[in-house]
Order: C-alpha cells, then sequence, then structure tokens
C-alpha cells in the first residue's frame, strides 16, 4: 500500500481549485490534499461576477465547486482562514486562526489583489475605505456595492481596464448613472490599439456609460461619504460611489516573507517550482514565469494541467513553456476577440478594416510570415480561423485580407468543428475542442447536457454557438434537442403550457410562490420579469405583486434613461390632444425645469430627465394617465386623420384608435404592443406594420392585422380578416391579445408569434373558432381589462414609503422598490 504524500494548496481561487480537480482526475489517490482559502466558500467563477453585481447572475450559480464538493472529494478546506505563515524549515503552514498543516508539496495560488492608487480622501481616519468607496475583486464586494447602489444616482469607475468596464456594465444595470474615469489615452489599453478602443468607448456611450480619458485621480471627495473625485486638472466629478478598478497586482507577500525568490509575482521555472525550495510551487495570478506574470485564465489552466501532470508522474517531465494570450469575451454586451500583439514594431505587415458605424474593427499584424496578434472587435465569426493561424496550425493566405474575411476565399468561415483537438473553445473554464469530443463520445448529446459535463458555456456564454458546432460535428443525426431551449423562462424546467396548468391548478399567484412550488426555491434572477408578466395574465386584478420580481420600469412606472432620470409619457388618447391639454403640459415642463419635451413616433409627448423623486409630483401636475411607454404592455395606437377631415378616409379612424386606446390600455403582454388604425388603403399611419393594425376600406368595412413591425424587423402583417364594424374590430383585436398573452414565449414579438404559428392556423383558432376557445378569450380579456388600474396612482399612495425615494445610505431592498 502506497503512502500518499501531503499536498497543501494556499488559496481557494480559479487556479488552486482547477490544480486540486486536475490532480484528482489524474490520481486520486496520491496526495492527501488540504487548502487554505481567504473566503469563507467554494470555489467560484471570478469572470461571472459582473453578472451577479448587475444582478443577472445569481451568486450560488456561479460557483465552480460549492462547499459540498470538497467533502466528496476528500479534500480538506479550511473556508475562510487565510494562511498566516509558510514554516519551510518546518514545512507546515500556519492559518490565521493558528492552524498548523504539514506538506510534502506546497503550492502557491494566491492571486492577486485589486490596486488601489494612493488617493487623498481615499480612507477615513480608522484607516478604512471612505463611505462609498469600493474595490471589484470578490463576490462579499459585489454584495457590498449592490446595497449602496441603492441610494447613489451616479457611480464612478476609475480604470478603464476590462475590470474596470466589467463592473461599469453591472453598476448600469442597478439604475446608476455610470461615468468611467481611465488614466490612459484609450480604453483597454493592454489588450486594445487606439482606434479600437476608440469605437469600444463609442459603443459604451450608445449604453449610457460615460468615459473620462487621460483623467489622472488625485482624491477622492466628500466626508464621511463620497461626494467626488477630484482630478489633476482642477476639474472635479461629482459622485456618490467610487469603485476602483485600476487593475491587479500578485499577492506576493507570503512568500516574501518565507524567503521565496519574489520579484513582481513567485519566481517560477518551466517546472513551476520556485526558486530556491524545490518543495515549493506556485501557478496562476501570484507566479512569475520567464519575466511574465499572467491575468487571463487560459494560462492559468495551462499551468494547472502541467503541474498536475508532474505532481501525480502522468508526465514526470511536463513543462510549461508560457503562453501565448489569446481570449474572446464580451465587453459591455460587445463581442470582442484578442490574440498577441496589439501593436506593430519595425517590419511587420498590418492589415486592418474599420467600419465605426457598426462598431467593427478587425486588424492583423504579422510577423516574420506568422500571425503575431490580431483584433475582432464586433464580429467575432472570423475568430477560429485566426486562432488556428495565431497558433500556427495553418499557413497565412498570400491575400491576407481572407483571414478577416473567409467569404473571399469562396468558403464560409472556419467553424470551431474544424479546429485542432487542442484548441480552447471556452476562454473561461478553459475547455479545449478535445475536451469536447471525448465528451460527445462518451454519450451528451444535448448542448445542456454537453455544458454540464464540461463547464464549457457556463461562463459568459458567448462560446455556446463554437460548442454547438463541435457537437453537431461529432454526434450528426444523434444531436439531442435541448428541453430547456422551450422552458418559458430559464428558472422553471417547464414549457408554457404546463406551466400555465400548474399555476392554475396549484393556485400561485405571486413570483416566490411560483419559484417554491415549482423550482424547488431556487431563484433565478432572468425568470422573475417573465413570470411576473404572465402570473399578471393569468389572474388580472388577483396577481399578487411582489416588487422584486420586476424591473426599475415597472416598478416606478416610467423608463429609466441612461443618465439614471425618467423620461414621462402620459397617455393621449388616439394621439387627439386639446390646447388645454397642451398647456398643462407645458406648464409642468416649466415649472419642473423638464431638459427636453419631445414628440414620440407614437403621436405622443414626452418628459425626458425626470428625477425618480419627482415622478408623482409630476403625474400630480399633469393629471392624465400613464401612457405605458416603459412596459411590456399595449403601447399607444396610432391614428390618422380619418373622416372628420381627410377628403380620403373611408373610416373613423381616429374614433377607433380612442375606443381602442380605452379599452386596452395598459394590457400586460409577453411583449410591448404598437398597434395603429388606417382610415383608408393609403395608410398615413402606418397601420400595416404595427403589431395591430386596422385598415378601413370601401364599404364601412376593417381589415385587421396582425404580427406587422417597423422596428429592427420590418414586416408587413398578414389580414387576420375583414369585419363590417367597430364592435368586431375590438373584439378581434381582444381575441388576438389574449391569444398572444396566454401562448407566447416571453419577450417573443407578435410578429414573431404570427410566424412561428402560421396566419392560417391563428385564422382557424380566432376566426373559425376551430378549438372552441373564443368565448373563453373574450371572457378572459374582459377580465384583465375590469382590472386595469392607472399606475401613476401610485403617485398619491406608494406601494412602499421609499418607492420613488432615493437617499445616501439607503439598503437595495429599500430603495429599489
Amino acid at each position: 500500500m502506497r503512502t500518499r504524500k501531503r499536498l497543501v494548496v494556499i488559496g481557494n481561487g480559479m487556479a488552486g481549485a482547477r490544480l486540486v480537480e486536475d490532480v484528482i482526475a489524474r490520481d486520486a489517490g496520491a496526495f492527501d490534499i488540504t487548502m487554505f482559502g481567504d473566503e469563507p466558500y467554494g470555489n467560484y467563477n471570478r469572470i461571472l461576477l459582473s453578472g451577479v453585481l448587475a444582478g443577472t447572475h445569481d451568486p450560488k450559480d456561479i460557483f465552480i465547486n460549492p462547499l459540498a464538493w470538497y467533502e466528496q472529494a476528500n479534500v480538506r478546506l479550511h473556508a475562510g482562514i487565510s494562511a498566516a505563515r509558510i514554516d519551510r524549515a518546518g514545512r507546515r503552514v500556519i492559518g490565521s486562526d493558528g492552524t498548523s498543516e504539514p506538506y510534502d508539496v506546497l503550492v502557491i495560488a494566491t492571486g492577486s489583489t485589486a490596486f488601489v492608487p494612493p488617493l487623498d480622501g481615499l480612507r477615513n481616519e480608522a484607516g478604512r475605505y471612505r463611505d462609498g468607496v469600493f474595490v471589484f475583486r470578490t463576490l462579499d464586494d459585489c454584495a457590498a456595492i449592490r446595497n449602496y447602489a441603492g441610494g447613489a444616482k451616479r457611480a464612478a469607475v476609475i480604470g478603464g481596464g476590462l475590470l474596470g468596464l466589467e463592473a461599469a456594465r453591472g453598476l448600469r444595470e442597478l439604475e446608476v448613472a455610470v461615468h468611467v474615469v481611465h488614466l490612459m489615452p484609450h480604453l483597454m489599453d493592454v489588450q486594445l490599439d487606439e482606434t479600437a478602443g476608440e469605437m469600444l468607448r463609442a459603443a459604451m456611450e450608445k449604453l449610457g456609460v460615460t468615459t473620462h480619458l487621460s483623467r489622472r485621480t488625485t482624491a477622492v471627495l466628500g466626508d464621511p461619504a463620497v461626494s467626488g473625485l477630484q482630478f489633476d486638472d482642477g476639474s472635479r466629478l461629482d459622485c456618490e460611489m467610487v469603485v476602483v478598478s485600476a487593475g491587479i497586482r500578485p499577492n506576493v507577500a507570503l512568500a516574501r516573507d518565507a524567503g521565496l525568490a519574489v520579484d513582481r509575482g513567485i519566481v517560477v521555472g518551466d517546472d513551476l517550482r520556485s526558486a530556491g525550495d524545490p518543495h515549493v510551487f506556485a501557478i496562476g495570478e501570484c507566479a512569475q514565469h520567464r519575466g511574465q506574470v499572467y491575468g487571463l485564465v487560459a494560462p492559468l489552466w495551462e499551468q494547472a494541467q502541467v503541474l498536475a501532470d508532474r505532481l501525480t508522474d502522468t508526465n514526470a517531465r511536463a513543462e510549461y513553456r508560457g503562453s501565448r494570450v489569446s481570449t474572446k469575451l464580451k465587453v459591455m454586451g460587445v463581442d470582442l476577440a484578442v490574440m498577441g500583439e496589439k501593436d506593430a514594431g519595425a517590419g511587420d505587415e498590418v492589415v486592418h478594416y474599420s467600419e465605426p458605424s457598426r462598431g467593427i474593427y478587425k486588424k492583423m499584424v504579422v510577423r516574420g510570415g506568422r500571425l503575431a496578434g490580431a483584433i475582432l472587435l464586433g464580429d467575432p465569426d472570423g475568430a477560429p480561423t485566426l486562432q488556428q493561424a495565431f497558433d500556427g496550425s495553418v499557413p497565412l493566405p498570400d491575400n491576407r485580407a481572407e483571414l478577416l474575411f473567409p467569404s473571399m476565399r469562396g468558403d464560409s468561415p472556419l467553424s470551431a468543428a474544424e479546429l485542432s483537438d487542442e484548441a480552447q473553445i471556452c476562454n473561461c473554464n478553459g475547455v479545449a475542442k478535445g475536451t469536447l469530443t471525448a465528451a460527445v463520445a462518451a454519450g451528451c448529446r444535448s448542448l445542456r447536457a454537453l455544458c454540464d459535463a464540461t463547464r464549457a458555456g457556463t461562463g459568459c456564454g458567448s462560446c455556446k454557438p463554437q460548442i454547438q458546432q463541435v457537437l453537431e460535428a461529432c454526434a450528426g443525426d444523434a444531436v439531442a434537442e435541448d428541453p430547456a431551449a422551450h422552458y418559458y423562462v430559464p428558472g422553471v424546467p417547464l414549457r408554457k403550457p404546463e406551466l400555465v396548468a400548474e399555476i392554475r391548478s396549484r393556485n400561485l399567484r405571486s413570483v416566490s410562490s411560483v419559484v417554491a412550488a415549482l423550482a424547488d426555491g431556487r431563484e433565478d434572477a432572468k425568470s422573475k420579469a417573465g413570470l411576473a408578466s404572465l402570473l399578471k395574465t393569468i389572474w388580472a386584478g388577483d396577481y399578487e405583486d411582489e416588487r422584486d420580481a420586476r424591473f426599475i420600469n415597472d416598478r416606478v412606472h416610467a423608463n429609466i434613461q441612461r443618465d439614471g432620470t425618467f423620461s414621462v409619457i402620459p397617455r393621449i388618447y388616439g394621439g387627439v390632444t386639446s390646447a388645454a391639454q397642451l398647456r398643462r403640459i407645458a406648464d409642468v415642463a416649466d415649472r419642473h425645469q423638464v431638459p427636453m419635451v419631445k414628440i414620440t413616433g407614437g403621436q405622443r409627448i414626452d418628459l425626458l430627465g425626470i428625477p425618480k423623486d419627482k415622478l408623482p409630483d409630476v403625474w400630480r401636475d399633469l393629471g392624465m394617465p400613464s401612457g405605458h411607454a416603459y412596459a411590456k404592455a399595449f403601447r399607444t395606437c396610432k391614428t390618422c386623420v380619418g373622416t372628420d377631415f381627410c377628403r380620403y378616409g373611408v373610416g373613423d379612424s381616429t374614433g377607433l384608435g380612442i375606443a381602442i386606446e380605452k379599452r386596452f390600455q395598459g394590457l400586460e403582454s409577453p411583449h410591448k404592443m404598437k398597434l395603429a388604425t388606417a382610415g383608408c388603403p393609403r395608410n398615413c399611419s402606418e397601420a400595416t406594420t404595427k403589431d395591430l393594425g386596422a385598415v378601413a376600406i370601401e364599404g364601412g368595412r376593417w381589415e385587421v392585422y396582425v404580427g406587422g413591425g417597423a422596428g429592427s424587423k420590418v414586416r408587413k402583417g398578414d389580414v387576420l380578416c375583414t369585419v363590417a364594424s367597430q364592435e368586431e374590430v375590438l373584439q378581434v383585436m381582444g381575441r388576438f391579445m389574449q391569444y398572444y398573452r396566454e401562448r407566447a414565449r416571453y419577450l417573443e414579438r407578435t410578429y414573431d408569434f404570427v410566424e412561428r404559428l402560421g396566419i392560417d392556423y391563428i385564422k382557424r383558432v380566432l376566426i373559425d373558432d376551430a378549438e372552441d376557445i373564443c368565448a373563453e378569450l373574450d371572457v378572459a380579456v374582459q377580465a384583465a381589462v375590469d382590472a386595469f388600474v392607472d399606475p401613476w396612482q401610485e403617485g398619491s399612495a406608494p406601494v412602499h414609503p421609499l418607492q420613488f425615494h432615493t437617499h445616501a445610505g439607503a439598503t437595495t431592498a429599500e430603495s429599489r422598490v
């Protein structure tokens, strides 16, 4: 019986935990394994912290190894206990709680910490960060930032690198006006050249993030809480909170105190052994190999694999020779692929293409006949081809542009299935193509099964199309359909008909009750709004509203703008107003100093720039009902002049439009619905390209159109029927709306719904009553109409005392209801 060696790993982050996984996978009986972890948790994916900050990911969903895994794997984890000292002579690690763990092999994987520049006013007299100052590095950081953001209107992020932009994205989703302050002339200057950095800045500005480039911050203002930033040119930026994300520094203090060789990081050789001690190794962001310290995950995975091979004698001569860094990711929702060098040197060949209007930028640096580097911004389709060229597995074509535009060769872009087995598909979790093909061979036949088995695609998710390509190439006709693709919301494993049936049979009237009964109590942030919409459709006035299940627009009944203020659009039935109403709107604009008053495309008047705490005052002074311009609901009914004044009108489109709005105002639906009525086939109100439209024709009749669109997708609606009266228009439209509300997928527009079901089928159901449900639809839509209450009444009777109030220090729960 062999004697197990004692392996101690300091650090339970992505590198340390991955090493332990790889060691166990190679030889589960080789070591008794002990780990020290600063945080009181298992190992989690730090790449997804911005999603946790934004609220799109639940913290428990980003864990790679929850605490239970360590027990199951026979790994002793000191969770929440840091290593205080390394006794190299006695080969022991002393924990912060006095724990002493002996080792035969020690691996230091202490990672890095956030770099915080020396700024005046950053800390209070007690030496702690001033109220409103945060770093962005851990789960606890996310929780603290989220709590404080509830009482802030404006946040500044110091640092325009990858981590800073991820922090900015998360803050933007918390309804805070975000300003990114960066020392360098362009964003992500480590990975991007000036042109790409400028195009990324333009994309961020469109998403509502303001950037301040070439700005050196000298001081944090405010006492006791943050009130702004001071810059070296004398200017200042007002803000209520500051997130410092100005880079990272390797955690080397423990190694330095132990007498190990330390430069920027812990110095290691190709065997990843520390200089001067054969029993100590270092990997991850704390390690310095051949003068290089890596901050991306792919090199960390490579180091873990090499070290696991050496420690288990799987390949005792395995060496780490450094990494050619490449990565694919999304930055603020923008696709980005970066590999190797970003700047050309003397004698290098540069090929680039720029299309600023579409946010597309492509660049290659060729050195000595090899691809030395590339940037793909906004168009990642050529990334697999470039990756192979970067890895040296395919030669560069004479026409270099063929790498940026594979279609120039007459080929489709290289798919992931054509890459070598060593090619990395998932950067977040370090999954190579060979791992995917092996999992398919082992029986994974659906995308979800393949992702669950390999962890590929469970990070940012941008690699899922490539994973699907590998799956289809390997499994062929045996690819199984993923049931989750048809779930109404991702957090409840049911299709919409089954979900509705369960909700009705169990009498579930709130989102929390649905989660408890049908999702084992596991909340999913992405599912709440969809469930809230569905429940309101099913139960109308008997739906139990829970404020945390709604987006901010639905909680305060106004549309949030890029600066954190709101847009107020009152209901103007059919677009018909009066001099008195216009005067009242003008008086409100003057009284409240509204920055912009705009006529909308839906024939309404928009008051832009209203602070949240002023919304009730504006609504009260207007004395008009909500126009529901913020909601997934019936929005407006655009009208033409009709028969009252137009010499071509053959139908009273104005009167019909007003009747439609008064009947269906605020009717909740899977997505927004825009309507229009036209008094003749000239169609001046564009009724044929709306979700629902009615066009008057000769003989007093009306054509009813459904499934039209004129936004990002342009589609002429299909004629559902021709009717003889306005009353019949209202009835048919109500039936279609209710059918759409009951049968459509969440966030499925009517044009996709109609195309999916087919207009002939919809006619049979709603006009011929082939399924004998028309009477039920009439009753259901009437119940929804009867339950309507103008939401702007909450201005005088808030559902929560702090619904429209913001104050410094408010908790998230208090200020975001």
